[in-house]
């Protein structure tokens, strides 16, 4: 489909204020966190503050950092991946702060850890060895040694560290990445996770970690700052991985996290319209906020006519889709907020488009959106 494609619903549904607590978004549009690496040493600059506030000041009503790393060694694989300690980043993400609530947004960061993505030697360093549940890669291989239980410890506390920074220095919410196969996703699947100790065995063992993580974050920022913890069932190198096979399972795991401190459920899927369990047309976030009663935030190609996973194995953009199938999934209520990623990227007024209607002048996604802030 192109940019031309008619669009038959209203799309008042998506600028409907949405509260979280004591929190009010001005509209149910997200920024899906996407990874930039524009940040020279890890310190986000005037251009990465500028290139938020530009969402911001088009109608997203919540804006989700890229990953932005905790403090530990091997938490990142490049020194231009955002960090989230030191006073000099920490000062960079203020000023982000500010200008992002200036143009009347709403942001969180995303705290991460890529744990055994990482390649050996990897920037900024190369000394610090991968760290994951069992050692493991995704694929299985054995890179290093299995972590500690005072490794864990450190890891857990560096999460909760990164949640009061973001408190303390007027963030509106703090979203925990548990996603991708990344650290504590590695913890959640069991081809990663063969620990035999209080981390590992079943589901709900291997999810002791996040459980945990989750519940020090709590901790780090009081009842009233909304936390988000973002999950997928796929992997980068597994698009069929299952963290739970059954909605049953779902639920035990999703109620777990939800008991642990969890108010949002961002609920990753590489196209949102497809079902997640058989039997049901309900995809994941649906899920999320049926069996939690928690809200939720769908994400996965809004926009595109291209699945965004596809873009980035072909090198290739893709054009816009028509939103009428998400507007009424929204409007029954299925989810809560929709995350709008390559096509926020492509066109960062968007949003402003979408609310007037002017559907033939949004901009395609291309692969040159990735080499700048605009």
């Amino acid at each position: 489909m192109n940019s031309n494609t008619q669009h038959t619903r209203s799309t008042a549904a998506l600028f409907e204020p949405f509260t979280i607590g004591n929190l009010t978004l001005p509209t149910r549009i997200v920024m899906a966190p996407m990874t930039r690496g524009f940040s020279p040493n890890g310190v986000p600059g005037p251009d990465v503050a500028a290139y938020y506030r530009r969402r911001a000041e088009n109608n997203v009503g919540l804006i989700i950092t890229e990953g932005t790393v905790i403090n530990h060694p091997a938490s990142t694989d490049s020194p231009n991946i955002p960090r989230f300690f030191g006073e000099d980043a920490l000062n960079g993400w203020a000023e982000v702060v500010k200008q992002v609530h200036e143009a009347g947004g709403k942001i969180m960061p995303q705290i991460w850890h890529i744990g055994m993505t990482r390649p050996v030697g990897a920037e900024p360093n190369p000394e610090a060895m991968p760290i994951g549940p069992s050692g493991l890669d995704l694929n299985g291989n054995q890179v290093s040694e299995p972590m500690t239980e005072e490794e864990i410890a450190y890891v857990i506390q560096a999460y909760a560290d990164a949640a009061a920074n973001a408190k303390r220095i007027g963030f509106d919410g703090v979203e925990i990445h548990g996603a991708h196969g990344y650290l504590i996703d590695q913890f959640l699947w069991e081809q990663t996770n063969r620990r035999t100790d209080r981390y590992g065995g079943d589901m709900m063992k291997r999810a002791r970690f996040a459980i945990e993580v989750v519940e020090a974050v709590r901790r780090a920022v009081g009842p009233d700052f909304p936390v988000v913890l973002r999950l997928s069932q796929w992997k980068t190198n597994q698009y069929d991985a299952r963290l739970a096979p059954t909605p049953e399972d779902l639920g035990k795991l999703l109620g777990a996290l939800s008991d642990a401190g969890v108010d949002v459920f961002h609920c990753s899927t590489r196209r949102f319209w497809e079902p997640e369990y058989e039997g049901s047309d309900l995809n994941f976030a649906g899920w999320a906020k049926k069996l939690t009663g928690k809200p939720a935030i769908t994400v996965g190609s809004v926009g595109l006519d291209e699945a965004f996973t596809s873009l980035f194995a072909e090198g290739k953009g893709a054009g816009s889709k028509d939103i009428d199938d998400l507007l009424e999934r929204l409007e029954n209520g299925e989810f809560d907020l929709v995350a709008v990623g390559r096509a926020l990227l492509g066109d960062p007024a968007w949003a402003t488009k979408v609310r007037e209607g002017r559907f033939d002048e949004l901009a395609p996604f291309t692969p040159d959106a990735l080499k700048t802030l605009a």
